[in-house]
């Protein structure tokens, strides 16, 4: 069953480009040029960053603050000058080119998934946890008093140590409802 849907979205995707290659061609332009600019603006920020003295040219005097205020102001500018060009541009597409095509054929795309596909809980599931984990970790260096003091000056044991508890702090969490509620579902069965 997953060769015949494997091979039936590849018949779509084979349709979708014999139909419309140009704008194939202009889309796969466009990907390289979104990715390319988001090089050149994180390049261009990074320089900056350091000629401006938001952050220490060399490493081993970066804290946990500049790491985090060089991250911050870094997604403001990748929004600002990658991301909000991409939105007016898909939107123009969207309006100039999809609105166009004939309602049976955007029909048939939405029918076979081929923009708009169902993506699985269990592929997203671990972003969350990592997420949290790695803002744990950061309040664990801030309530430490880690925050101002340079990587260089950490110890490995300081950051795995670290680590391991942002991770018992999610288990802990997690773990604590989960266990109530399969108790009380055992409970309940018998």
């Amino acid at each position: 069953m997953i060769e015949d849907e494997l091979g039936f979205e590849d018949k779509i995707w084979k349709t979708f480009l014999r139909r419309h290659w140009k704008i194939s061609i202009v889309f796969l332009i466009a990907i390289i040029a979104v990715i390319i600019g988001a090089i050149l603006v994180f390049l261009w920020f990074a320089g900056d960053a350091q000629a401006t003295g938001l952050v220490p040219a060399t490493l081993d005097l970066w804290t946990m603050g500049y790491l985090i205020t060089f991250l911050l102001y870094l997604l403001l500018w990748e929004f600002l000058l990658v991301v909000i060009p991409v939105i007016v541009v898909v939107a123009a597409v969207y309006f100039l080119w999809w609105r166009r095509l004939p309602e049976w054929e955007r029909e048939e795309y939405k029918r076979e998934n081929l923009f708009f596909g169902r993506s699985s809980r269990r592929s997203n599931a671990g972003n969350g946890i990592t997420f949290l984990v790695n803002v744990l970790f950061v309040l664990k260096v801030y309530i430490d008093g880690n925050w101002n003091v340079p990587f260089a000056d950490w110890t490995f044991d300081y950051l795995v140590e670290s680590y391991v508890f942002a991770l018992v702090l999610v288990l802990v969490i997690f773990g604590i409802p989960a266990i109530l509620g399969v108790t009380w579902w055992v409970r309940r069965e018998m």
